[in-house]
């Protein structure tokens, strides 16, 4: 059974967070003197606020802790505080800023933004990014953007190393949002389960692979999906045979055939090794 609690927390971890300029009102922001210019927008840099001000400054998020926000949710706009922002000391790259962002409940309380992920951290931060229906990513303009937690598919792609407002990584970011969620047919259907190991790598060298004995060549991945599958991630979600039916591109192009060279033929941009 779903808690209330839990169940709350879902629904705040689905909304889209887009900050449109009339939503996107600062409340205030504690390093701001009183007479301060006034708010003209607000807009995702990377994985950092970005705000303009009337007179040309601008504020990015290490200037934000404090501040208060009014994001518009699919439940109508609701307060979210920046409690604290901090650079990820784990993410690949240094540009990868992790914000702690506490929702006001309508009775006065706070309420985290995002559930702990495999790291314990229940973080966030601003993606100028929008998921499609089929589980893909488009760009969106700097100022219509959304939340992700630190939990999710998305936002580990982004501390992978992988980052989506790079053209040169899109495709990449795309086929690792994929393969974190085992979404082999690139449908926006994903097999796996909570704390599963994976060992993802590439050829450019952001991510290397740990050759882990336990582990064995699972898949090569584009931004739609799986090139081929050597093994499934989860048996007990589906099984290869089951995974030809409801994916015939496939058919053909798993078991043993679905080799890490095999994969980079078919134009595989991104591999993982997983425990057969």
């Amino acid at each position: 059974m779903t808690s209330r609690s839990t169940f709350r927390r879902r629904r705040l971890s689905r909304f889209w967070h887009r900050l449109a300029l009339s939503l996107g009102a600062l409340l205030a922001v504690p390093s701001l003197a009183a007479d301060a210019p006034s708010l003209v927008s607000i807009a995702a840099e990377g994985t950092q606020f970005r705000l303009t001000m009337s007179n040309g400054t601008v504020h990015r998020s290490p200037d934000l802790t404090g501040a208060k926000l009014i994001v518009a949710t699919e439940s109508g706009p609701r307060k979210i505080l920046i409690a604290k922002v901090e650079r990820d000391p784990t993410a690949k790259t240094g540009d990868v800023w992790l914000h702690t962002l506490m929702v006001e409940q309508p009775d006065g309380t706070t309420q985290n933004l995002c559930e702990p992920g495999p790291d314990g951290r229940a973080q966030a931060f601003p993606s100028a990014t929008a998921l499609r229906a089929d589980g893909s990513v488009e760009q969106t303009a700097p100022e219509t953007f959304e939340l992700i937690c630190t939990a999710g598919a998305r936002a580990k792609c982004i501390r992978f190393g992988y980052r989506p407002w790079e053209p040169a990584e899109r495709d990449m970011y795309q086929a690792c949002t994929r393969m974190v969620r085992a979404d082999y047919c690139g449908a926006g259907e994903g097999t796996t389960r909570n704390g599963m190991s994976i060992d993802l790598y590439d050829d450019r060298r952001i991510q290397t692979p740990e050759n882990s004995p336990n582990q064995a060549f699972e898949a090569g991945w584009r931004p739609n999906g799986a090139v081929c599958v050597h093994h499934v991630r989860v048996q007990e979600n589906i099984s290869l045979e089951r995974l030809m039916d409801v994916c015939p591109r496939l058919r053909g192009k798993t078991g043993a055939m679905c080799t890490e060279d095999a994969a980079r033929s078919s134009g595989a941009v991104l591999f993982n090794r997983s425990k057969p």
